[in-house]
């Protein structure tokens, strides 16, 4: 007797779900490097608001557009949100490719992507109460942060906070992915490790660039999704409707690269095979 297609879908998603509480689960389990991780952020983020605090030294008192509260806000909520996104931190997707551990993820019955997704989007909410609101809360006890003025910019904030996990975590996915064709991704990795940082808004913000290469970034690359832009929206740059429409640049992402992670997946099983794994 076949499964209904609903039984089927509500299966899988029950699935997902015990993998997203598996992933929360798993990672408080280590409290010491949480904590670690907290301080560590901390103490870059008052170095990188002394670099934001010598340019507001200078004469200026905003800077492209963004007054001191704001660019305080936005290091600071930057600090806690590298712990959510995960930026820099690899999959262990290529060294299971490597290993050839993987054939054992494609004999599971659900989407290897899915799968990997659901238990970053576990982690994430687990590094959103300790990881992002650690450094938030130091920078608010020595800096005056921006509060928003808008109530539903903390709906937006949630809401493109988890469109940038899920950006970072297909970003990731993909540099790991390389793997399948080159068996080592430090490579790759070391690139995403650079232009992410760089391109992203975590170093200074992508408006400091001029605003036509700011614009291009934030349009045609994925790398202002993970930081900058659910920065700009917690910080109220600009009105609701920009809010919205930065918005709807991370969801474009999102579906873009959820895509490109299911297309390299099955082209790399496919190579896979070929290689004899």
């Amino acid at each position: 007797m076949q499964s209904h297609p609903i039984e089927l879908r509500a299966a899988s998603g029950r699935a997902y779900l015990a993998l997203a509480a598996a992933g929360f689960k798993r990672y408080a389990t280590y409290r010491e490097a949480m904590v670690a991780a907290v301080v560590t952020n901390s103490v870059f983020g008052f170095l990188r608001f002394a670099v934001m605090l010598a340019v507001l030294d200078a004469g200026v008192r905003t800077v492209a557009g963004y007054s001191e509260p704001q660019l305080a806000t936005f290091v600071w909520a930057g600090q806690g949100l590298i712990g959510v996104v995960l930026l820099w931190a690899p999959l262990d997707l290529a060294e299971r490719i490597r290993s050839g551990d993987v054939v054992t993820d494609l004999l599971r019955p659900i989407d290897p992507v899915w799968q990997m997704l659901a238990a970053d989007v576990g982690r994430a909410g687990y590094a959103a109460v300790t990881r992002f609101v650690g450094p938030v809360a130091l920078g608010a006890l020595v800096f005056e942060l921006y509060a928003p003025r808008r109530p539903v910019t903390y709906a937006l904030f949630a809401c493109s906070a988890l469109m940038a996990t899920v950006v970072c975590f297909g970003c990731r996915y993909l540099v790991n992915a390389a793997a399948y064709w080159l068996l080592d991704a430090r490579g790759p990795q070391m690139g995403w490790t650079i232009a992410s940082g760089f391109l992203g808004g975590l170093f200074f913000p992508v408006w400091f660039f001029p605003g036509a290469v700011a614009t291009a970034l934030i349009v045609g690359t994925p790398f202002p999704s993970i930081i900058q832009l659910p920065l700009d929206v917690l910080i109220e740059r600009g009105s609701l409707a920009g809010q919205l429409a930065l918005l709807a640049v991370q969801a474009a992402w999102v579906a873009i690269i959820l895509a490109l992670c299911r297309f390299v997946q099955r082209q790399g099983e496919r190579k896979l095979v070929v290689q004899g794994g």
